[in-house]
C-alpha cells in the first residue's frame, strides 16, 4: 500500500503530468504526421506511424490515469521513440524525401526523451 501510494504521488508531480500530457500529444502528432506531412503515400511508414502513435498515445493515458500499474512499463514509450527513428530506413517503401525522416527523427527523439524522463520520475520514486 505504501508503494502505491508513493506513486500516486508521483503522478501528481507537475513534472510527470507535463512529461504524460508532452507523450500523449507526441503519440498523436506521430498517429497525424503521414497526412499532416504528406507522406501517406508510403503505406507501410503510414501504417507505422499510425500504429506507434496509438501505442504510444494509450500508454500515455496509462501513464496519467493509473501510473502506478503502468509505471514498469515506461520503456515501452522510449523504445517507440527508437522505433519511430528507424522507420523510414527500415520499412520496405520508405519515401526518398527529406520530410518523413526528418519527422520521424524529431517526433522518435522527443518520444524517447519523454521515455526516459518516465522512467527516471519512476525510479525515484523508489528511492
Amino acid at each position: 500500500m505504501e508503494l502505491q501510494a508513493r506513486y500516486v504521488e508521483a503522478s501528481t508531480k507537475p513534472a510527470a503530468q507535463a512529461t504524460e500530457g508532452l507523450s500523449l500529444l507526441t503519440g498523436l502528432y506521430l498517429a497525424i504526421s503521414p497526412w499532416a506531412v504528406g507522406f501517406y503515400d508510403a503505406p507501410a511508414l503510414t501504417v507505422s506511424n499510425l500504429i506507434s502513435g496509438l501505442a504510444l498515445a494509450v500508454l500515455s493515458l496509462g501513464f496519467g490515469s493509473a501510473y502506478e500499474r503502468t509505471h514498469g512499463l515506461s520503456w515501452v514509450a522510449a523504445a517507440i521513440g527508437v522505433w519511430t527513428i528507424v522507420a523510414p530506413w527500415a520499412v520496405s517503401d520508405a519515401p526518398d524525401s527529406v520530410g518523413p525522416v526528418v519527422t520521424n527523427v524529431i517526433t522518435g527523439g522527443v518520444a524517447c526523451l519523454l521515455g526516459l524522463v518516465t522512467i527516471s520520475l519512476a525510479r525515484m520514486q523508489r528511492k
